[in-house]
């Protein structure tokens, strides 16, 4: 380890200065990608647990999934990308997966099309019918699209492999486009100077506005929110204590003052790890100042874990106000109510986040006639990794290996330092339903050997949480080194290992991580 540290040291430099040129000299290009939420129905096991004390728990007959997935097209028939997935109905309230998927996409008649995919990931609620957490889920069936918004039904299996949650359905999605306008990797980290006569027509656009913030929950439970029992559903106790959660979340306005938004919470603090939530929904600024906003949000998904078996179908709405420190650089203050529809689950909230406002991919303000003097390329990496942890401490079984699958974003500081953020979740080894969710800083070296290689080295830290893991409440902390691997400019293959560790649980593992990562260049709008 010394030796290899060693040699970083060697290969690093401190050149992360950028440099400025003229925007006819970046290349641009159009990223046509979707989002597709869909509604999965699929019969349960036929299942009662009985307990010690005599009592039994007879499982739901049904569960319903929901699904939230990005997609990417590869060519003009085929396409990749990532799903999430989270229990809305049954009593299955707690269960997420994590996926990647492979689909084709064909055009039948105007605007009928054939539309197929497989989705392969991680996850699950209780561990003693997904046991290793893997799924499996094929599907195909008709879409109908426009050049605003798609919808379709499919036929499909979902098959937990490792377990015996499975079962065929019928489900139903609604599909949205989405574009992002980017650049190169190549290209991350400069400066561009914005020629306001300009013809062409890629740099006529208006830039779109949108927000990133982590944020910091704590719920104060009320009415009859209790927890699972410990594993005997019978034997319930109500929650009392204050809840912590640690999140984060992506707003795009679609006005000057309303956004749509996507929102992942875990739990770190309260209960024995393993809650989690999922939110999208609406938001609006009510009153809008430079410095100050005042807002009001609507969020609906799922949410679960530690609690009383219920559907998971949750809603949050919540308001709270923004103080804007720099152009950039924001705080906020926020307060809701957290409640399980149809469950018992509920409580209060009171927040505060750290937010970074962002106006990317064109050249002009889309709500002001504020003119764009400069593009600044923001390099941004996203990935796919399996991960091995050797000897995982389980709670109720020997230690044992698992495998994650995991989606991972590197956000560039400057050419060498990084922010990055992981959500990992296992699919193999008898602990279905661990999860993790971490942040952490980077640093990276030159490329050498003809700039095929690059070395990296990440501290990083977060919550996990699930399939019995002893975790504690759930802090983790994950320094890892490794090697890139340039294919191109924007794609890399990446090998890497490090130790994993619990403060508050029995965790102390070892890991190696194999994976890729396709780059591309952000155009952020400098007024």
């Amino acid at each position: 380890m010394k030796k290899i540290l060693f040699l970083l040291l060697v290969l690093l430099s401190f050149n992360s200065f950028s440099q400025n040129y003229s925007l006819d000299n970046l290349e641009g290009k159009e990223l046509k990608n979707s989002i597709r939420l869909n509604y999965i129905l699929i019969d349960q096991p036929d299942r009662t647990y009985t307990y010690g004390d005599g009592s039994t728990y007879k499982l739901d007959p049904t569960m319903g999934l929901f699904g939230l997935n990005y997609n990417i097209p590869l060519n003009d028939w085929l396409y990749t990308g990532a799903g999430f997935h989270g229990a809305v109905y049954g009593d299955q309230g707690g269960l997420f997966t994590l996926g990647i998927n492979l689909g084709v996409n064909k055009q039948l008649y105007k605007n009928l099309y054939f539309d197929a995919n497989i989705h392969f990931g991680g996850g699950g609620g209780f561990r003693s019918l997904v046991n290793g957490g893997g799924i499996l889920y094929p599907n195909a069936g008709l879409q109908y699209k426009t050049d605003q918004f798609a919808f379709g039904i499919q036929y499909g299996y979902v098959n937990f492999f490792t377990g015996v949650q499975k079962g065929d359905n019928i489900s139903f999605f609604v599909e949205i486009p989405t574009t992002i306008r980017a650049a190169s990797y190549r290209d991350a980290q400069e400066k561009f100077e914005v020629n306001n006569n300009s013809e062409v027509e890629y740099w006529q656009k208006p830039a779109v506005k949108s927000v990133q913030q982590i944020t910091f929950d704590f719920l104060f439970p009320i009415g009859d929110t209790r927890n699972d029992g410990i594993g005997n559903f019978n034997n319930t106790t109500p929650i009392t204590q204050t809840l912590s959660l640690i999140g984060f979340e992506y707003q795009r306005y679609l006005t000057k003052n309303t956004f749509a938004y996507a929102h992942l919470d875990a739990m770190y603090g309260g209960l024995r790890a393993g809650f989690m939530d999922v939110f999208v929904g609406i938001g609006k600024n009510f009153v809008q100042t430079k410095h100050v906003n005042l807002f009001a949000k609507a969020g609906i998904g799922a949410a679960g874990g530690r609690i009383f078996p219920e559907g998971g179908l949750t809603m949050y709405p919540s308001l709270g106000a923004d103080v804007k420190v720099t152009e950039k650089i924001g705080v906020s203050l926020h307060g809701g109510y957290h409640r399980s529809v149809g469950g018992t689950f509920e409580a209060y909230t009171a927040g505060f986040s750290l937010k970074y406002y962002g106006l990317s991919g064109g050249t002009k303000d889309p709500y002001s006639p504020a003119k764009i003097k400069q593009i600044k390329t923001q390099g941004v990496q996203i990935g796919f990794q399996n991960q091995t942890y050797f000897d995982v401490a389980i709670l109720d079984k020997p230690d044992n290996d698992l495998q994650l699958l995991a989606v991972k974003i590197n956000y560039d500081i400057n050419k060498r330092f990084y922010v990055a953020g992981e959500a990992s979740f296992a699919y193999l080894g008898g602990a279905g339903g661990y999860a993790h969710g971490i942040f952490g800083l980077g640093i990276k070296s030159n490329k050498f050997l003809n700039d095929n290689f690059s070395l990296f080295v990440e501290a990083a830290g977060g919550v996990a949480g699930g399939g019995g893991v002893d975790s504690g409440e759930g802090i983790l902390v994950r320094p890892t080194v490794g090697i890139n691997y340039h294919v191109t400019d924007d794609l890399s293959f990446h090998a890497s290992g490090g130790q994993m560790w619990s403060p508050y649980g029995n965790v102390n593992s070892s890991n190696v991580n194999i994976g890729l990562s396709y780059g591309l260049s952000i155009l952020n709008a400098k007024k």
